[in-house]
């Protein structure tokens, strides 16, 4: 029987998320994760690993990244090279394949959690590339005419910022989660998790601040969790009064990022 995800003391998870992970888990199919930044897509995959004794595969994805990069590499230029001084093995296509992410996932002997990162940052026949590889947990190395099968199917979870579209044949094959921005109170046991010292008036102050700066009509790039993160940093090294806080938005500049949000912020202020 599969272990049960129910969160780690690290990773603060709602009852929903960790479900759609034991379903993902227990049905073997990707789990699509989806979310505004800083509500933890990308920390969950590591969560899931330690949660489940699991070794981590991370597969970022660029622009540039093509589905064939993720299963294997053949190092073309490294074996003309190699020929031209006649160094040993040359002869031996399978001494130039490398695996990529998912082959590496694929050869483990034990299963492994394999994290594929903003997929969507990709081009749009990205996802419809793996659609095979994914379900049938195998490809094909023509070069070396091997077969590459997953010794243990890995489980799978793919992050997305929603940039793009991604394909209805793709979609159909992932269990799906949205992680929603935390509300006041789960926010508050992400914080004690960084800061389980913090002076208890202070976290009350900057959240009530924090989600106020959020609300603000005009913010078109609203903080996450990661500048609230840095902002209580700031707000405690500088010593700040939490009364203050009622006020102002003290150091601004770690919460917003635009110089148009921080004109909104000002003007909401006076």
């Amino acid at each position: 029987m599969n272990a049960i995800f129910t969160g780690t003391s690290r990773y603060v998870a709602s009852d929903e998320l960790m479900t759609a992970v034991n379903i993902a888990v227990t049905l073997q199919k990707p789990l699509l994760i989806k979310g505004e930044p800083g509500t933890g897509k990308t920390m969950l995959a590591q969560a899931v690993a330690d949660a489940l004794g699991k070794r981590l595969i991370i597969w970022n994805v660029k622009s540039t990244t093509k589905a064939q990069d993720g299963l294997y590499v053949y190092d073309v230029v490294q074996r003309l090279y190699d020929s031209q001084f006649g160094t040993h093995g040359v002869d031996d296509i399978a001494h130039y394949i490398k695996l990529g992410k998912l082959g590496e996932a694929f050869q483990s002997e034990e299963q492994v959690v394999l994290l594929i990162d903003e997929i969507d940052k990709a081009d749009l026949e990205f996802p419809n590339d793996l659609l095979w590889e994914l379900d049938q947990m195998e490809f094909h190395i023509p070069e070396t005419r091997e077969t590459v099968k997953a010794k243990q199917r890995p489980i799978v979870i793919i992050t997305s910022n929603a940039e793009k579209e991604l394909p209805d044949a793709f979609l159909r094959r992932c269990i799906f989660h949205y992680i929603e921005f935390p509300d006041q109170e789960q926010m508050e046991r992400i914080l004690r998790v960084h800061f389980g010292d913090l002076e208890g008036e202070l976290v009350a102050q900057a959240l009530a601040g924090f989600y106020w700066v959020r609300q603000l009509r005009d913010i078109e790039k609203k903080p996450s969790t990661s500048e609230l993160v840095d902002w209580l940093r700031a707000l405690a090294a500088g010593g700040v009064d939490p009364k203050r806080i009622q006020k102002e938005i003290p150091f601004a500049g770690v919460l917003l990022k635009k110089d148009k949000d921080l004109n909104t912020l000002r003007k909401a202020l006076r």
